[in-house]
């Protein structure tokens, strides 16, 4: 290793890569266009100070990320082995359909869903799935709960359908969550599992008094196997594969009731116009012969499937979301310790076991940090960019191991100190 040498992350001399440590470099501030080229050459061919991560702290996978998330090296030693035989072969023959089976049975079984659900999979992630959903669940008008970038989306997407009547949207400041009500006149009620941005989650629940037709749609894109729930409570239960499913993006899937399938099929009955990209009907026909309307991901679709398999063939989804506690825990109580660092979400009942969301003192830089960490290898640790806060965002999904989740702590102690 003594002769081995990594470069800086701005141009400049090569630094010896010792075997104890991890040689970075201290990020610098953003340079004004105002200080002219000169000044800019000069700057970038200046070496920084090195600063050091110990090897003995550093975590044995760095990948935090909320998504894409961190994919098992076991999933993907899989999918090599069945690189010529998977890949690259058509979606509606018998081994990609018979992989398509294992994802909709193993999910079934991993949410313990009641009789009478099914697995229902499509191209265009989460995203396209609230544009779908205002094609093809809202019947006329929906409540929304919204709390942060991406509860706030499907409302804005309710808003702008012309046929649609305008959602009522409940709002709380990011940090928390409203709860919803039954209102007259709603026949959908939109729920977030955990909003991804904030690190908030909520319990999805029915609300009490809610009509009989009414359907219950939860967006569970960063919950869908590493937070309990009650599958009973909702209609329509709908993620994407990037997060707690460790597999890559491009696909959404959702665990539908009776009650939903009768909407989606009275829908497409109608003579509302719907793309067939979007169709719900067409993505429930295809879904029942385990294929999707056009050409999925085919490493999304096996990725995934290694991941739900993990998690039933280890205890299901109580053994997951055990390990998201044990990670939760962790976290958590090193920032409420910490003389540096705060969880953002003040409530500990609201607090996210899936994605952790800490404040750190004004007089450190969190975009410091995560850069000191990034150049250390532990990737993925920056704030939503849209929340605008001095803060840490980390994935504590099921494939992270909880003591990967321990040894961050450690290193941002480490870094912190280090920087001064």
């Amino acid at each position: 290793m003594g002769g081995l040498t990594t470069l800086a992350p701005v141009i400049g001399a090569a630094v010896p890569l010792g075997a104890d440590s991890v040689p970075i470099r201290r990020p610098r501030e953003p340079i004004s266009p105002e200080v002219g080229a000169a000044a800019i050459v000069a700057a970038m061919t200046d070496p920084l100070p090195a600063i050091s991560l110990p090897r003995e702290l550093l975590p044995a996978d760095g990948r935090f990320g909320c998504g894409p998330s961190k994919v098992r090296p076991e999933a993907m030693n899989a999918l090599n082995a069945v690189s010529t035989t998977y890949m690259g072969t058509s979606h509606r023959q018998a081994m990609v359909r018979f992989t398509v089976s294992q994802l909709r049975n193993g999910l079934t079984e991993m949410l313990a869903l009641p009789d009478g659900y099914e697995i229902m999979l499509g191209n265009g992630g989460s995203t396209a799935f609230w544009d779908i959903a205002t094609f093809g669940l809202i019947d006329q008008r929906s409540q929304h709960l919204s709390f942060g970038e991406f509860s706030s989306k499907f409302a804005g997407a309710a808003k702008a359908a012309p046929h649609l009547a305008d959602p009522e949207v409940i709002e709380s400041p990011p940090g928390t969550h409203p709860e919803a009500h039954a209102s007259a006149g709603i026949d959908t009620y939109a729920l977030t599992h955990n909003e991804t941005s904030t690190g908030v989650a909520m319990a999805p629940t029915r609300p009490e008094g809610a009509h009989e037709d009414a359907i219950v749609v939860v967006d569970a894109t960063s919950a869908a196997g590493g937070l309990r729930f009650d599958p009973s409570q909702v209609d329509v239960y709908y993620f994407a594969p990037q997060k707690c499913l460790a597999s890559d993006g491009g696909l959404w899937l959702a665990a539908v009731s009776p009650r939903a399938i009768e909407r989606i099929e009275r829908i497409g009955a109608s003579d509302r116009w719907i793309p067939a990209s979007l169709d719900l009907v067409t993505a429930l026909d295809n879904s029942r012969k385990d294929q999707t309307y056009n050409t999925p991901a085919l490493a999304t679709i096996f990725l995934a499937v290694q991941q739900v398999e993990w998690v039933n063939n280890n205890g299901g989804l109580e053994w997951a979301a055990s390990r998201c506690d044990r990670s939760a825990d962790t976290m958590y109580s090193w920032a409420e310790a910490s003389p540096f660092a705060t969880p953002f979400v003040a409530d500990a009942a609201d607090r996210s076991h899936v994605v952790a969301t800490i404040d750190l003192d004004d007089a450190i830089d969190a975009n410091v940090v995560s850069q000191v960490l990034r150049d250390n290898g532990i990737v993925d640790t920056e704030s939503y960019r849209k929340l605008g806060r001095n803060q840490l965002r980390m994935a504590m999904f099921p494939a992270i191991d909880p003591s990967d989740v321990e040894a961050l702590t450690a290193c941002i102690d480490h870094v912190v100190t280090a920087l001064g």
